[in-house]
C-alpha cells in the first residue's frame, strides 16, 4: 500500500476528504480548461496546481544559454535523425499541469506522432530549464516531481549566473542526481551521442567554436 495513502485510509473522516477532494479537482478542471481557451501564441504561461502562471521577460543571460543549448541541441539531433527537439512554446500537457520546458527533446517514435497543428505535447524524453529567481523553486519542486512521475527520463537545470548545470537521471518514478559539474564536459544521458563543453553554454565564443568545429 502507498505509505501517502495509508494514514488517510484510517481516517473517519475519508469520506468527506475525498469529496472535498474531488470538488477541488473539478474546480481545477474548469480552471484549466479555460486557461487553454484563453491563452495565445504571445503568452509565456503554464497552468501549475490549479493556477495559471504568467511569466515575465527573461533576463539576457537566462535567453542567451536557452539558445545556445537549444541550437547545439537541435542541430545534433537534425544532423543524426534522432527525434525532435522543441523549447519555450511547446505546451507540454500533463495529467495535472501544463508547462512550457525551456529546451524539451522526444526521440523518433514520439517524435513522428506530434502533428503540424498540435498545441499540448506529451511528456518529452529530456528536458532542461534554465534557473531564474522567479521559477527556481518550482522548476526545484512541482516540475521536478511532475516530470520524473510522467517518465521524462533526463533532466538537466541549469544556472546562467553561477554557471553550472544538474544532472538529474529517472530511477522509478524519482529523479537522482547523476552530476553537478562547474567545468568539463556533459554527455546527455538520454540523446545518442551528444556531449557538449560546458563553456560552449556559457560563452559566445567557445559556443562559436563548438558549432563551427562540430558541424
Amino acid at each position: 500500500m502507498d505509505t501517502l495513502l495509508e494514514p488517510l485510509l484510517q481516517r473517519p473522516d475519508l469520506p468527506q476528504l475525498v469529496a472535498q477532494l474531488t470538488s477541488q479537482l473539478e474546480r481545477e478542471k474548469l480552471a484549466r480548461d479555460e486557461f487553454l481557451r484563453e491563452l495565445t501564441p504571445d503568452m509565456k504561461a503554464e497552468f501549475i496546481g490549479g493556477e495559471m502562471i504568467l511569466h515575465s521577460p527573461a533576463k539576457a543571460g537566462h535567453i542567451r544559454v536557452t539558445g545556445r543549448l537549444h541550437t547545439m541541441l537541435n542541430m545534433h539531433v537534425l544532423k543524426h535523425e534522432l527525434g525532435e527537439v522543441f523549447f519555450e512554446k511547446a505546451l507540454v500537457h500533463l495529467s495535472r499541469n501544463d508547462y512550457e520546458p525551456d529546451v524539451l527533446f522526444y526521440e523518433p517514435v514520439k517524435a513522428a506522432q506530434i502533428a503540424p497543428d498540435q498545441l499540448l505535447f506529451p511528456a518529452p524524453d529530456f528536458i532542461a530549464e534554465v534557473l531564474s529567481d522567479s521559477t527556481e523553486s518550482r522548476d526545484r519542486g512541482v516540475k521536478f516531481e511532475d516530470y520524473a512521475l510522467h517518465s521524462v527520463a533526463e533532466y538537466w537545470l541549469i544556472d546562467s549566473d553561477q554557471r553550472f548545470i544538474e544532472q538529474y537521471q529517472l530511477d522509478g518514478q524519482v529523479y537522482r542526481l547523476f552530476q553537478k559539474l562547474h567545468a568539463g564536459s556533459l554527455s546527455s544521458l538520454v540523446v545518442p551521442g551528444f556531449e557538449i563543453p560546458l563553456a560552449a553554454l556559457f560563452d559566445d565564443q567557445a559556443h562559436r567554436s563548438f558549432l563551427l568545429g562540430s558541424y
